[in-house]
């Protein structure tokens, strides 16, 4: 029997109207697809000051789950193409996941 796919979670919160590049920079690195879910950042003004940034309220998390030997690909895609140091102003992390259903015929394996 073949051993199950392991999938990591990927979220990433970007400056609204940056998911589309996200969704690019992940797909060129083996990502196929996402969830965007709107949102609003919040920060103090002595974070700003320290990080030398400004917290653009409006944002958006770009929620996907990709197969562990690309997530290192898609991450580092994520970050040279919306990071902290672009206009997107985006940060991104990872979670393993344990069990994910919906994926592939989940009810055929038992």
């Amino acid at each position: 029997m073949a051993e199950p796919v392991k999938y990591e979670a990927i979220f990433c919160a970007v400056n609204a109207g940056f998911s589309d590049l996200v969704m690019f920079a992940a797909r060129r690195a083996g990502a196929r697809g996402a969830t965007i879910i709107k949102g609003r950042g919040t920060t103090s003004i002595e974070a700003e000051k320290e990080f030398d940034i400004t917290i653009q309220p409006e944002k958006e998390v770009v929620m996907m789950l990709v197969p562990e030997e690309v997530k290192d690909n898609v991450l580092r895609s994520i970050y040279t193409t919306c990071g902290l140091e672009s206009d997107a102003n985006g940060i991104a992390f990872s979670l393993p996941v344990t069990k994910a259903v919906g994926l592939t015929d989940f009810a055929k394996t038992e």
